[in-house]
């Protein structure tokens, strides 16, 4: 039998008693009837949204205050992985241990095996990409050349850095991670879920969700090192038919590091679906992800600083980043690319991914 003591903890939770000689927690059935119980179905932007904004606002007043000590506003960079990684652990394990007072172990088994592998999916996403920033911004030692020139441009200044850029990022952030926060947040059962796949096809659409991730991550990690090898390449001198880095899949868009991490965040929804669990709220996930890389800071700006500094500092570079513009996408493949040897490396890890996920399902099961 298990009940709940007649005082809670320091922290505002219930304790846990037991009459089970074992002294072990609740089982997940109990948890989950207690858990379920104490939430008030006051909303989905109460429930999901604003926690979100405002775990996003306080990381993004820490972020903006080490930018302006150290002058480099690349810690919004910094903040953008880690930030959204953090904020899915929070609404998993955090917010029910800390602030509901539920033992950890009683926490995690309240985590299905569909949100242990959606929790699994944004860490490994979060930490390479938090992983190459830090890298990258440790071994170049100052700030990113985007903002260098963002620094210099006119009515530019830190006390407007915050309100410009931190606190609006973190707006975008708390609706990118709508997918992997708000199936751990809103739990009621009044909101009716997009109808999934049945019978054998909801196993073909998680197949499909962990294939979608495993393409997206396969491309930000080629990106990421085949344009490292180029670099190293240019700078020992070794000579190429291109200045700009078309090789790989650079050949297959502009920007595959871009495209990947649409692909990543497109799977997550797609996950939901496949187990029943996919709200339309959670769209907004993908969709404000998608506008955040083509309009507000992504190919858009990455482009025009690129433009804007090799006019001045490399003519040749500029010509030959004009004709790459020329002849491949931005972000989406054109159906030429169904030729391109790359495309099907990519789709070959994808179809990699789902397969391994497949067996370790199998094999624990």
């Amino acid at each position: 039998m298990v009940h709940l003591a007649e005082t809670t903890n320091p922290w505002g939770g219930h304790s846990w008693v037991t009459d089970s000689p074992t002294g072990l927690p609740p089982t997940r059935s109990v948890c989950n009837k207690l858990f379920h119980s104490s939430l008030f179905d006051i909303g989905i932007f109460r429930d999901t949204l604003l926690p979100s904004l405002t775990l996003h606002s306080g990381l993004a007043l820490i972020a903006y205050g080490a930018g302006r000590l150290t002058d480099r506003l690349e810690t919004k960079d910094w903040l953008w992985p880690s930030g959204q990684v953090l904020n899915a652990w929070w609404s998993a394990l955090g917010k029910r241990v800390i602030c509901d007072g539920i033992p950890l172990r009683c926490a995690w088994a309240i985590i299905n095996r569909q949100e242990r592998l959606l929790l699994t999916g944004v860490t490994l996403w979060g930490s390479r990409l938090f992983w190459r920033i830090a890298n990258r911004s440790v071994k170049r030692g100052s700030d990113d050349p985007r903002y260098e020139a963002t620094k210099k441009q006119h009515g530019w200044s830190w006390n407007k850095a915050l309100f410009t850029t931190y606190l609006p990022e973190a707006v975008f952030q708390s609706l990118i991670t709508l997918p992997f926060t708000a199936p751990f947040r809103h739990l009621s059962g009044s909101d009716q879920p997009f109808a999934a796949p049945s019978g054998g096809y909801a196993a073909v659409g998680q197949a499909v969700a962990v294939g979608l991730f495993s393409m997206g991550f396969a491309l930000e990690v080629l990106a990421d090192w085949q344009l490292e090898k180029f670099k190293e390449k240019e700078k020992s001198g070794e000579e190429s038919h291109s200045s700009m880095c078309r090789e790989g899949v650079w050949s297959i868009v502009r920007h595959p590091n871009y495209l990947g991490d649409m692909l990543v965040h497109l799977s997550f929804p797609l996950l939901l679906w496949a187990n029943n669990a996919l709200l339309p709220i959670h769209l907004l996930g993908p969709l404000t992800n998608y506008i955040f890389l083509r309009y507000v800071s992504g190919d858009k700006e990455n482009e025009h600083c690129q433009a804007r500094r090799y006019s001045t500092e490399n003519v040749n570079k500029k010509i030959d980043f004009d004709k790459y513009r020329r002849e491949e996408n931005a972000f989406w493949p054109d159906k030429c690319q169904v030729s391109n040897k790359w495309t099907w490396i990519v789709v070959g890890a994808g179809v990699a991914g789902a397969l391994l996920e497949g067996l370790v399902t199998h094999v624990i099961a």
